[in-house]
């Protein structure tokens, strides 16, 4: 301990190291937000161009001028991501730019690398700084007054170096897994496009269709039980669906419309987001929002899975409703696809299959640096750890 307060002192905003100063964003950056205009989406279609047109949350259009020509950090004035991060609210452009009025244009002044204060903005927690009512907003005065950690120019230099050699290995990833994607989807093109011999086939034949039905939730029995039991919000990311975030009761299964599907059941939905596909790895049911696919005798399950994603348009067409669009079981029933033999369905669900395991594997790995990288935030941009 003796140590630790020998080298680090305590201030406002938590302890630092002690040849790091504390100051407030006013001190840190100028605030160009007053050459910002807002141009609307009907007029931007008339000068559309080269020029990236930016938003709270990034490039949102590309116009023919720009107002700025800097290195400049953007940070989103307003949207639900000041709360919840889903994007990055701080984020660093360069060059020629057109900005709106939804995002604070930031110069970092001569003291300041601009990487370096890109990322410590970033690591920031606004939700306390938030103004706005109908909508989360970050005002400029309450930005002015944000209090900014400082170390010497050095220091965050090579900081700003650490992380930005972080940053290189998660883009480099992030382009190999769009590369990856686009190599499967012409893949699936190709490989599900009907050749000589195959058969035309309505869904109703090569698979059985299969409701669902959802328990009173007014009594407690029929829920927190071990039956797995879907809705459509937990359909469409992956693949493979493994366990459901609500299930019920033995008696609360009894006393709903829904059915037990099998293991490899295709889960699809019919409502909420018409045509979200997932492969059932454990027994389950779901609510009335599926019209769920269990392959019949003869016909591989994965193949029908691949051979739906590629529907979703046509199911879209196929649906109806006033209050919202539904497909019933009759319509997805009546579709008619052009099919495989067995041999063929299997050689093709084998090769996707081996395209989308890669993916998952570099997918994995793109979460995995990503977490590196926020631990390597927390300790260089906080000084527990210390490169120079």
């Amino acid at each position: 301990m003796e140590l630790i307060l020998e080298k680090y002192q305590q201030t406002e905003i938590g302890i630092v190291p002690n040849d790091w100063e504390i100051c407030e964003l006013s001190e840190a950056v100028d605030f160009l937000d007053g050459q910002r205009q807002p141009i609307k989406s009907s007029d931007r279609t008339k000068i559309s161009g080269i020029f990236p047109y930016y938003g709270a949350s990034g490039i949102i259009d590309y116009i023919d001028d720009y107002i700025f020509d800097d290195d400049l950090i953007l940070l989103g004035e307003d949207g639900e991501n000041i709360l919840s991060r889903n994007l990055p609210l701080a984020f660093q452009v360069k060059g020629k730019i057109w900005v709106n009025n939804h995002a604070h244009v930031l110069k970092p002044k001569e003291t300041f690398d601009i990487v370096f204060l890109t990322n410590y903005l970033e690591s920031l927690n606004y939700s306390l700084l938030n103004s706005g009512t109908a909508q989360p907003k970050l005002n400029k005065n309450s930005c002015l007054k944000i209090k900014i950690k400082k170390p010497s120019l050095e220091e965050q230099t090579v900081i700003a170096t650490a992380l930005s050699d972080a940053d290189a290995l998660i883009t480099g990833l992030e382009k190999l897994i769009a590369k990856k994607r686009n190599i499967k989807q012409g893949a699936m093109q190709q490989l599900l496009k009907p050749k000589e011999g195959w058969e035309v086939k309505k869904l109703g034949e090569i698979c059985d269709v299969i409701g669902g039905g959802t328990p009173s939730t007014f009594i407690p029995e029929y829920w927190n039980g071990t039956i797995n039991w879907f809705t459509p919000t937990e359909i469409g990311k992956h693949k493979y669906t493994f366990e459901s975030v609500r299930k019920i009761t033995k008696e609360g299964f009894i006393n709903s419309s829904g059915k037990i599907l099998p293991i490899g059941s295709i889960l699809l939905t019919s409502r909420a987001g018409i045509g979200d596909v997932s492969i059932l790895m454990y027994e389950g049911c779901t609510n009335q929002g599926f019209q769920s696919l269990v392959a019949k005798t003869g016909y591989n399950n994965e193949y029908i899975y691949y051979l739906i994603t590629t529907l979703k348009n046509v199911l879209i067409q196929n649906a109806s409703g006033s209050t919202f669009l539904e497909i019933s079981p009759n319509k997805i029933k009546q579709i008619e696809v052009s099919i495989s033999n067995y041999e063929e369905q299997t050689r093709i669900a084998t090769i996707l299959s081996d395209m989308d395991a890669e993916l998952t594997t570099l997918e994995q790995k793109l979460d995995k640096y990503k977490k590196i990288k926020l631990g390597m935030m927390q300790e260089l941009l906080t000084g527990k750890t210390r490169l120079i």
